[in-house]
């Protein structure tokens, strides 16, 4: 079994680019935490959207509320469907 330079590498960019992706990761959540904090002192209003998820909540249609909840906010799968379930227990 020969290894390349290539190989190597590219097996280099590989963990390269693991590790940036890694790294922007705990950047965001970071992000997040302090945007979670500065939201919960000053009052915000709501977004618009919540009310039309609220409806299509209250109607039995949570796969379109998630759905809704996704392309408003560019959220993934499991983000909107956790944003829908808070939605269902703020009222």
């Amino acid at each position: 079994m020969n290894i390349s330079i290539i190989d190597i590498a590219l097996l280099a960019l590989v963990v390269y680019l693991l590790f940036k992706i890694s790294k922007l990761e705990h950047r965001i959540q970071a992000m997040t935490y302090t945007i979670n904090q500065l939201s919960d002192k000053v009052k915000l209003p709501e977004p618009p959207v919540n009310k039309e998820l609220r409806k299509l909540i209250k109607e039995g249609k949570e796969v379109e509320a998630i759905r809704e909840a996704r392309r408003a906010f560019g959220l993934s799968l499991v983000e909107g469907k956790q944003y829908i379930d808070d939605l269902k227990t703020k009222k």
